[in-house]
């Protein structure tokens, strides 16, 4: 890494991406890991830049969604009470993505943010790594939300990428318990966007997508690769699937940018999702991310968020990340005035007092259930095989 820089794209206006306190996706966590992040030191870091968003315009924003979509969504956050427009049609409404005030604004402001993180590691040679807390919002399509996302805040940092430079090559890889459907549906046909995700298999959980089968098509074919994951998939099996797997990838494809969607849902005790990893987990993600963007990427990662349901874990997995791009040795405990902030902000949540945690509960139930953790043993090895067998030489043959 040396003395190059580090980007946090952020601002407070983050907020306002708010679907209502009843919603699972609460800005307040984006508030939490900030806070974390400061209470930690990592903001007066001297390799840190903190950097304010900026707007995504229209004519951005039709790099990826049409039109009429975007037409919509300005309507129903002028007026979430506009008859003439049928939100049900774009994916809008009760549910996952209820209307609000103000949403194309926020929307908007999330995707400006993801593409001031894509000029800043593009265009200037004193920063290589950024990351947006924001960003991350995969499963949006061309003309509709999908699962707390609005807009494809990752698809248009892709496309304004490309437009940079013609020939570039962008690897994406995925880790939010559930499967990156957006981001691969769009560039489903494109042997320049590589998009890998691991997550929680489609059986089990939304949107049901994701299996071993997909693999692109037409010219992508072969740039679409899938783990779908068993529920109580442990941090011993996730990391050995992961280590095995990620930097054969990304040596054999060898992108000029790695992209990392940094969802953390995955997260034993994350109340929407069934795996079984732990806080500990995250570090060793980071350091192996780190390893093969230094090898294999260019020495450019740009981070999004992504999901994580509960705010006394997705703060101190992402103050993680953020201390490994900076090189930060953190001790394993949390700043008191954080913990009185996370009690009360979430009472509801039980109060953490170590930065990263275990979870030792599914590493007992295995060993209570031998037949299980064979079972198990044996699924990620199937992933493995498939991996040598098909998607490297897939990518070998390009």
């Amino acid at each position: 890494m040396g003395s190059k820089k580090i980007g946090l794209v952020y601002t407070d206006e983050y907020q306002k991406y708010n679907f209502g306190d009843r919603h699972p996706l609460r800005p307040l966590r984006i508030k939490l890991t900030y806070s974390l992040m400061e209470k930690l030191g990592l903001l007066n870091n001297d390799r840190l830049e903190i950097i304010p968003p900026r707007m995504c315009s229209s004519e951005e924003l039709e790099m990826v969604h049409s039109k009429d979509y975007i037409n919509a969504v300005k309507k129903l956050s002028e007026d979430p009470d506009d008859n003439r427009i049928k939100p049900y049609l774009y994916g809008l409404g009760p549910g996952d993505n209820p209307v609000f005030k103000g949403m194309y604004e926020a929307s908007a402001l999330v995707c400006g943010a993801s593409l001031v993180a894509a000029d800043i590691i593009w265009k200037e040679n004193e920063i290589c790594f950024a990351f947006n807390p924001a960003g991350g919002l995969h499963h949006a399509i061309r003309n509709k939300a999908s699962g707390f996302c609005i807009f494809n805040d990752i698809a248009v940092a892709i496309k304004h990428l490309k437009r940079l430079e013609k020939n570039i090559k962008i690897a994406y890889l995925d880790i939010d318990a559930h499967h990156g459907d957006g981001v691969q549906w769009l560039f489903y046909d494109d042997p320049n966007v590589l998009t890998i995700s691991l997550h929680e298999s489609g059986k089990f959980l939304f949107p049901g997508t994701g299996d071993i089968k997909e693999i692109g098509e037409g010219n992508g074919l072969g740039y679409s690769i899938n783990f779908p994951l068993l529920p109580g998939t442990s941090n011993k099996m996730y990391l050995k699937l992961f280590r095995t797997c990620i930097p054969k990838i990304l040596e054999t494809y060898h992108p000029d940018i790695l992209l990392t969607q940094l969802g953390v849902d995955t997260h034993f005790n994350d109340p929407l999702t069934q795996l079984g990893l732990s806080i500990s987990l995250y570090r060793d993600l980071a350091q192996t991310i780190e390893t093969c963007v230094t090898d294999y990427c260019n020495n450019r990662w740009l981070a999004f968020g992504g999901g994580g349901y509960l705010m006394s874990v997705v703060p101190r997995a992402w103050t993680l990340f953020l201390a490994k791009m900076l090189d930060m040795e953190l001790e394993n405990k949390l700043p008191d005035g954080w913990i009185e902030e996370v009690k009360k902000n979430v009472p509801y949540e039980e109060t953490p007092y170590l930065l990263w945690d275990r979870n030792d509960k599914v590493e007992v139930q295995l060993l209570a259930h031998p037949e299980l953790a064979k079972k198990m043993i044996d699924y990620n090895k199937s992933l493995v095989k498939l991996c040598e067998e098909r998607y490297l030489p897939s990518l070998s043959k390009a």
